[in-house]
């Protein structure tokens, strides 16, 4: 699927957010940045359905998702944090097909299985199924619960902090499957050298609001980044031409 578009209008949920307007269109790769406590966290579930706003109204493909029921919304939208690692002697397979959940007596078992053999080699996960989450690394537990999202079928991907806790290798690796993925991704990242290579958009927030929402290189080199950050980026280009980019603090003088 090419993805579907989501829009907020007006969302408030107190303390974390404040105010929030923010359109995404079908397809679209976005990062939600910011400091601790900006409320991106709270955005995003928000977006996703996972909680009720006090004020405003989020629209999926136009539709008011407050209108959608659990399953209807499950089928259209996946969801990714680090809090989400099952029990450690749970098989791979068996939390793989837990994507399927959201689909169950609507779709046949063969669509099921298309379903699940799809995400499984999207991600590469094929050598692992008889594993446990017990028995994996960091970037194998990652690919994994990625691999669950995908056999949702989903148009959009919501994803909490993806790579927090995996090593720089396993950062790059996932980030470069996210950027084939044809789907809508809003994704939280704290690695500010991956944006550029995964998303065309950057979504700045600071206190609960949306401060900058520009494409991915205005916000990198922008004064509100600097500001909400305390830092700098300075971009290299290494000896096999591509860029790098380099957090810089700004120390008082």
């Amino acid at each position: 699927m090419p993805g579907a578009s989501l829009r907020a209008e007006g969302l408030r949920y107190m303390p974390g957010l404040q105010c929030a307007d923010l359109a995404i269109a079908a397809g679209e790769h976005v990062a939600l940045i910011g400091p601790n406590g900006a409320g991106k966290t709270t955005l995003l579930r928000l977006l996703g359905g996972l909680l009720p706003p006090e004020a405003g109204r989020v629209f999926l493909d136009d539709t008011p998702m407050q209108g959608l029921s659990r399953s209807r919304i499950a089928r259209m939208i996946a969801w990714l944090s680090q809090s989400d690692a099952p029990a450690a002697d749970m098989a791979v397979q068996d939390y793989i097909s837990l994507g399927r959940l959201p689909f169950r007596g609507i779709q046949s078992v063969q669509s099921d299985t298309e379903a699940i053999a799809t995400a499984i080699k999207r991600t590469n996960v094929g050598s692992l199924l008889h594993r446990t989450f017990r028995d994996m690394s960091g970037g194998e537990k990652q690919r994994v619960m990625l691999a669950r999202c995908l056999a949702q079928s989903p148009q959009i991907l919501l994803l909490d902090e993806p790579t927090n806790h995996l090593d720089l290798k396993s950062r790059a690796e996932l980030f470069a499957l996210l950027r084939t993925l044809p789907l809508t991704i809003i994704a939280i990242i704290h690695d500010l050298n991956f944006i550029p290579d995964f998303a065309e958009r950057t979504v700045l927030m600071t206190e609960g609001r949306v401060v900058l929402d520009a494409s991915s290189r205005d916000v990198l080199f922008s004064a509100q980044l600097s500001n909400a950050f305390g830092l700098e980026i300075e971009e290299f280009t290494r000896r096999n031409g591509q860029s790098m980019l380099v957090c810089v603090p700004v120390l008082p003088e």
